[in-house]
């Protein structure tokens, strides 16, 4: 995974987001901001297993991907994507889930 000056900008802005809208320090709205470059990247060359607080306040552990020869064919939704979410095809349910990207917890293995 390399990182280049257009992915240190996407960290960095993620990171002032969380400070804005969730109240973050900014420590750890820069370790948020990593955990979710470091699973994106990830889901993108295999399936992670990964944990993040559900809005109820449980946590869940989930399995996706973002890999395009996992993935079954999409067509466009007519909606606007939402940064503040991140979707992911989850492998055990064969849906397309989302979840907060300031409540990602940790990823197990990445």
């Amino acid at each position: 995974m390399k990182t280049t000056r257009n992915n240190l900008k996407e960290i960095m802005s993620m990171a002032w987001a969380f400070v804005k809208r969730n109240g973050f320090t900014m420590g750890e709205a820069l370790k948020v901001a990593w955990r979710n470059f470091k699973l994106k990247s990830a889901m993108q060359g295999k399936i992670v297993k990964f944990y993040f607080q559900k809005v109820d306040g449980s946590l869940r552990e989930a399995y996706g991907t973002l890999k395009e020869s996992l993935l079954p064919a999409t067509q466009g939704t007519g909606r606007k994507a939402n940064d503040t979410l991140q979707t992911y095809y989850d492998t055990e349910k064969q849906e397309w889930r989302c979840f907060k990207k300031a409540n990602l917890v940790r990823i197990a293995n990445a």
